[in-house]
């Protein structure tokens, strides 16, 4: 079954196409989940929610662009609507955006370890960070998606960055006070 096939079934709140569509696709939204959560948990309800409102929506797709970008826009878009319901979004002065420390030593870490560090950012830090560095969107789209000043998407992703780089130090410090 071809996907726009698949797409017309689930129009049609067809559960076994639901059911193709969510394994089809869960694995590579829930990636999208847990890079914007805090742990595997919250990354599952987020996907959960996410689908909820794919199929209550998916007869909004009127097959204008990738389909996989607009679950994808859905996934973001489920995780943000639950930090601004919890209100994770302190208006900043834009005059306190602080100058990032670039780290001067560019040993490579792997993956999972960086991405573990993202994991264990504070919400609104690990959010604009995500959007901005891993995903590409500019300042205005982020701070459109959340709902906050772009000079707040601006001095969030500096404080990100800022709180990566001192947590990369200090593992590198740690290693290398073991390693002597």
């Amino acid at each position: 079954m071809s996907l726009d096939q698949l797409i017309q079934k689930c129009k049609r709140n067809n559960l076994k196409a639901q059911s193709e569509l969510y394994t089809l696709y869960s694995s590579k939204l829930y990636a999208i989940c847990l890079k914007y959560s805090r742990n595997s948990t919250e990354a599952q309800d987020n996907l959960q929610d996410a689908f909820l409102t794919i199929f209550s929506k998916i007869s909004q797709f009127n097959n204008k662009g990738s389909f996989e970008g607009w679950l994808k826009r859905i996934a973001i878009n489920t995780v943000l609507q639950r930090y601004r319901e919890k209100g994770v979004f302190d208006i900043i002065n834009e005059d306190l955006i602080e100058q990032v420390i670039e780290v001067e030593d560019h040993e490579e870490l792997s993956l999972d370890f960086l991405l573990g560090l993202i994991q264990t950012l504070p919400d609104r830090y690990r959010l604009v960070f995500n959007l901005y560095v891993l995903d590409g969107y500019s300042h205005k789209e982020i701070a459109e998606m959340l709902k906050v000043s772009i000079g707040t998407s601006k001095s969030n992703l500096a404080r990100a960055r800022q709180i990566l780089q001192e947590k990369i130090k200090q593992f590198k410090a740690d290693n290398t006070s073991q390693s002597l």
